[in-house]
């Protein structure tokens, strides 16, 4: 069914069709969520809490911007919401074995060279966590999740200069901090 029958349905209450169009968006949802906070348990709840308010408003939808737009756009203002609830409230959640540099498909890299990745990876999700929240929300939905500018301005409401220059601006800061870092992010020859 095609997805503005699906939009019709689901606002006239159909739970069907509203289950079927969160399993079209829910695993972009989940990614936007999981590189706005951090971690899976985090992210999780964001996705939830983003599916509920999307069900309470699709009846609002007035598809003056694609429904996947608005859906990531909720989904982003949810990440927002959490992290300025919790901004004083330290992050404790460790992702395990996979933070620790452990991963199955590489059989051949060393286990210097996973735990080297691994303290790269960890560094760059902090550099990136330690970004002004507008800024890290522009930066991880065109690095990470690769929408247009365009498309970030709409979920962002901001215009697409605004949004051009937070993601340079944020650009600029990791570029500082990982040149600030010599000894982690110069040995991938490891």
């Amino acid at each position: 069914m095609e997805e503005s029958k699906l939009i019709q349905r689901a606002s006239a209450g159909d739970a069907s069709a509203f289950n079927t169009l969160m399993g079209m968006h829910e695993r972009r949802m989940y990614a936007v969520a999981l590189r706005m906070c951090g971690n899976p348990e985090d992210a999780q709840d964001c996705l939830q809490e983003a599916m509920l308010r999307i069900y309470r408003a699709i009846g609002s939808f007035k598809a003056q911007s694609s429904f996947s737009t608005w859906v990531y756009r909720i989904t982003m203002n949810t990440c927002l919401d959490e992290l300025r609830r919790r901004k004083n409230r330290p992050n404790t959640s460790l992702d395990g074995l996979y933070d620790a540099g452990w991963s199955p498909v590489d059989p051949g890299a060393t286990p210097e060279r996973h735990a080297l990745l691994g303290d790269m990876r960890r560094q760059l999700q902090a550099f990136v966590h330690e970004l002004p929240e507008e800024m890290r929300a522009a930066v991880v939905l065109r690095d990470i999740q690769g929408y247009s500018y365009d498309e970030i301005a709409t979920m962002l409401n901001a215009n697409v200069g605004t949004i051009k220059s937070r993601i340079s601006r944020g650009r600029e800061k990791l570029r500082e901090k990982i040149s600030a870092k010599p000894e982690l992010f110069d040995r991938l020859d490891v």
